[in-house]
């Protein structure tokens, strides 16, 4: 199976290697509104964000009214709604008129604009303005739209969430048929928003995915309240992060509650690259800022006593103490000192260096 261990996105690098990609998720926070639509573009911007994305569906194209209507109560973060699962979905749809002036925007302010979409329709008339696509986790088993997808050959972005390995491995490789640049996301698809959430997040899927595709760019698509999910991703190799993205929570819409807002998602990218700058790059070694600490900090073999030229050293004649200058000797090198002849006077307290010895 072949895939790139390198994903390209609009001229950026997504790798392990590489500073975290950041997607706002703008959603339907839009409220049906284009000047809404187009300051959430700019605030996004402004915040640190990478890439603005939207999701273009059609209601009648994605859920089926009759099926809703007659499916019972409405379930999960839907039995909020106040009104019908299609009536929702219509009110939030991405009015398709918007196209170009949302990719004029993004591109005035200098952000990535991407989509989820939803029906095959909106893929072709999209297409020319997105430089990669986000599968939403509901598709991973329409196989058939994610072949389509992968077949315009641009970096694909795969959710998993409420999906177990067979699912995803479905996926990926409809996906691989046809396209090496795949990222694999992990994802929770409970927007509650609840901390209760956080135990169900499940990060240690990066590592089984890190397991069966290595070196395969991951990332995370999250809704949980806070940054410790995403701080976890980035610390387990996750180089995408998508979060919902909101103007202000307490507007009414069905995602506003969940998402960031300007406040937070600053916070956020802010303590991501803290995080980044911390992880390194793996080798051991004594760093820039530590070398210092190395004459401060290590022992090394000092003379307990005055001793004079011709003198030779025994163990009760040293003894380990700070600094450790450059040229001293370890304590760990102490049987090569003792039995050695002194060729120069040396004070009690004075370090041994090599030049001591005939």
């Amino acid at each position: 199976m072949k895939y790139n261990s390198t994903v390209n996105i609009n001229g950026r690098e997504i790798s392990v290697a590489a500073p975290t990609y950041f997607i706002a998720d703008l959603a339907s926070n839009h409220n049906g509104d284009l000047e809404r639509a187009k300051a959430l573009i700019e605030s996004a911007k402004e915040c640190g964000a990478d890439a603005v994305k939207f999701q273009h569906f059609l209601a009648d194209k994605i859920v089926s009214d009759y099926g809703f209507k007659h499916l019972g109560a409405q379930l999960g973060h839907q039995s909020a709604w106040k009104k019908s699962v299609c009536e929702v979905y219509r009110e939030c749809e991405c009015d398709r008129t918007w196209t170009q002036a949302l990719v004029d925007s993004a591109r005035k302010v200098g952000i990535d604009f991407m989509t989820t979409p939803y029906d095959f329709d909106i893929v072709e008339k999209i297409d020319q303005h997105v430089p990669a696509y986000k599968i939403g986790s509901g598709d991973i088993t329409w196989i058939e739209f994610i072949e389509m997808i992968a077949r315009k050959g641009k970096p694909v972005l795969l959710a998993t969430g409420a999906s177990d390995l067979n699912d995803v491995e479905r996926a990926v490789n409809a996906v691989l048929k046809h396209n090496q640049s795949l990222v694999l996301m992990q994802c929770n698809t409970n927007y509650t928003g609840s901390l209760e959430n956080l135990k169900h997040v499940n990060l240690n899927v990066l590592r089984s995915f890190a397991i069966t595709y290595p070196n395969m760019p991951l990332g995370l698509s999250d809704h949980t309240p806070g940054h410790s999910t995403v701080l976890g991703a980035i610390a387990m190799g996750a180089r995408v992060v998508e979060k919902h993205f909101t103007l202000d929570n307490n507007l009414v819409g069905p995602d506003h509650a969940f998402s960031m807002n300007p406040n937070t998602w600053r916070e956020m990218i802010d303590r991501s690259r803290e995080l980044e700058a911390a992880l390194g790059d793996g080798i051991k070694r004594v760093e820039p800022n530590e070398r210092e600490t190395v004459v401060l900090q290590r022992r090394c073999l000092r003379l307990t006593r005055t001793m004079s030229v011709g003198e030779i050293i025994s163990s009760d004649d040293l003894e380990c103490l700070r600094p450790a200058p450059i040229d001293s000797i370890a304590p760990h090198r102490l049987n090569e000192v003792i039995g050695r002849r002194l060729n120069k006077n040396k004070s009690e307290g004075d370090y041994i260096k090599a030049e001591d010895f005939s």
